[in-house]
Formats: C-alpha cells, structure tokens, sequence
C-alpha cells in the first residue's frame, strides 16, 4: 500500500477525496495529525488521525512506525512535524521509498528556526531526512534546487501540482480578463497575515501612487494577528480609507467573486508561496506582481507567463493580449486533467 503522512490543513481533505475517486482505494492509507473538527475526514480503516493526549500519541507514533516499514511508498505531504521527523531518522533505512512533497514553508523552516540547542537539533535532523529522502515532489523545480543546496537533498524529482487547490477553478477558467467594472484600480496586497508577505515595504512601494484612484484589499483573516494589526496601522496611516484590512474569513465561492473584481496582485514574498491565489488571478488575466528572485518566478516565467516585477511596481494592467495568452496557459497546466496526469506518474509508477 501507499501510506500518506500528513498534517490537516485546507489542503488534505479534498486530497483524501480525490485519492478515493480516482485511485484504488485499497492501496491508500492516512496517517493524520491535527483537528477534524477544523479540517472533516471520515475516520475509517484506511484513515487514521493520531490521538491527542500523551498515550494517544503513543499509540499514533507506533502505529506509524508499523506502516512506514509495511507500505511500498511513503507520501509526507510536508516535513512541519517534528516528530515525524524524529520517526524518520530514526528508521533512515525506510527514507529512499519516501517521497517528500514541498509546500514551500517546510523548505524555508530554518529560516525561522531561533539560535537555541532545541533549533539546532530539529534542523540537524531536518537535514539528516531531507538528504536522504528517495524522492522530491513539486512542480516548481527551482525548490528542488534549493533544497539540494540547502539541505544535500539527493532525492529523484517529480513533477506535480499534488493538490486541487493548484487548480484552476471551472468557473474561473471559462473567463477571460473580464473588463473592469470599476473607477480606479482594485490591488490586491498580500494572501495572509504572515509578516513574510512583507507588507510594509509593498506600502511603501505603493507610496508613489497614493492619489491615485486605487483601492488596496490586503487579506489579514489568518497569520500572525500582532503582525496584521502593524500592517493594519500602517496601512491606514498611509492610505487612509484607500487601505481595506480584510481580517474575517470568506466562503470559498465569495473570495472567487472578490478576486474577479481585482485589477492588480503584490505578492511580495521573499519564498514560494500564495501559488494558489496566483495560479487564480493568472487564470482572470488578471495583472501579478512579485519578486523575480523566487524560485516560482522563474517557473511561471517558464511556462511562457508575463509577470512583473515589484521592484519596478507600476500601477497598470498588462495587455488585453498578454492576459489572454496568460490565461490560457494556466488553464492547460493547472487543469484537473494535468493533476491526474501526474498524480498517476508519481503513485503508480
């Protein structure tokens, strides 16, 4: 069997369902940590979610070591969890038949991680499982790349979008930059609270513009909530009533409505992340900015899209044509078909 080892989050619940549809059952099973209250999967004999408390992680623990050595390929949708770290180092003989899926997040950790002694050894074993991991999957290659730099990860790459939220939503992709029905520009700022959107310094950036006829939405509803009331503060301070927090969540079908009213993203992220929000606002025609020395800016760049650099932010739309052409490419590759495509080259191979 395939064993899946994750922790819940947005992503694992759909991912649970599309493994059930579209793959034999059988040969799938979930090993989960976290909230089913926050994140539903229906606990059965192939999905296991480990108990909290200290004998129910006891339980859970043993019983992932038991399948780690019995399943033919191991999935770790993300290295966050220290204790599976733990696991895997301690069992380095199960590490080649694991495939190390990238969010992104796990890859920089260390970036986060303070000067203590508990820092330093979560990295050292962090480095000691990343460099021996049999396989690498992601479809931004350039993180493979840092990964082998950072960490002598060693592992075969695999080409995969994983996940449904990398694909373009039907109803997104049956448009084409729909025209603006709006005075100004609506410019999107951001995807969370979390300070490695560098808010501050995109305020700043944007500065130059601030009598213009422009709306700046920066979502705020999840992250670090000491950071978004700095971002909030700031933000006003500058822009007045141009500057609109966004801090309570949105249902998935109204945030689509809002991201269709939008004319301009900054994304100014010093690592790969918010590819959801931007695979969307490609898919609209919609006009991105980010920085040009993040590894998914040479991806996106690869496959032919036309982006902008925030160290050149100037507030106006790309071509009807190059949002177009923009749109069409995403369309193709983060499509439903794609992602089973590649699902299949990884699982079944």
């Amino acid at each position: 069997m395939i064993l899946h080892v994750a922790g819940l989050d947005k992503f694992i619940p759909p991912f649970v369902r599309l493994v059930e549809n579209e793959f034999k059952e059988d040969e799938h099973q979930f090993w989960l940590t976290g909230s089913v209250e926050k994140y539903p999967v229906e606990q059965s004999e192939a999905i296991y979610v480990c108990g909290d408390g200290i004998w129910g992680k006891l339980a859970g623990y043993a019983k992932l070591v038991t399948q780690l050595h019995s399943a033919r390929k191991v999935m770790l949708h993300g290295l966050f969890n220290i204790r599976v770290v733990l696991v895997l180092a301690l069992c380095p003989w199960v590490l080649p038949k694991c495939y190390w899926i990238i969010w992104g997040g796990d890859l920089y950790q260390f970036r986060k991680a303070g000067n203590t002694w508990q820092s330093h050894i979560k990295e050292a074993l962090r480095r000691f499982v990343i460099r021996r991991v049999g396989h690498l999957v992601t479809y931004i290659e350039g993180d493979v790349e840092l990964a082998r730099q950072w960490y002598g990860a060693k592992g075969t790459y695999h080409e995969c979008i994983m996940y449904l939220s990398n694909v373009v939503d039907p109803k997104v992709s049956a448009e084409s930059a729909p025209a603006s029905d709006h005075d100004g520009l609506n410019t999107l700022l951001g995807n969370s609270a979390d300070p490695s959107n560098n808010h501050i310094e995109a305020l700043e950036r944007l500065l130059p513009f601030k009598d213009q006829a422009i709306k700046i939405y920066a979502p705020l509803s999840y992250g670090d909530q000491n950071y978004a009331k700095k971002v909030i503060s700031q933000g006003k301070a500058w822009f007045g009533d141009k500057f609109v927090p966004m801090t309570d969540f949105m249902p998935f079908e109204q945030y689509l409505e809002f991201l269709k009213s939008l004319d301009i993203a900054i994304f100014n992220h010093q690592r790969q992340q918010a590819m959801g929000n931007t695979i969307t606002l490609l898919g609209m025609g919609k006009t991105v900015f980010m920085r040009s020395d993040v590894s998914h800016w040479r991806f996106l760049k690869g496959l032919g899209i036309k982006l902008n650099d925030v160290e050149n932010l100037e507030l106006c739309r790309i071509t009807p044509k190059d949002a177009e052409e923009n749109a069409r490419v995403i369309r193709s590759y983060f499509s439903r078909e794609n992602l089973i495509r590649q699902l299949n080259g990884v699982l079944e191979e």
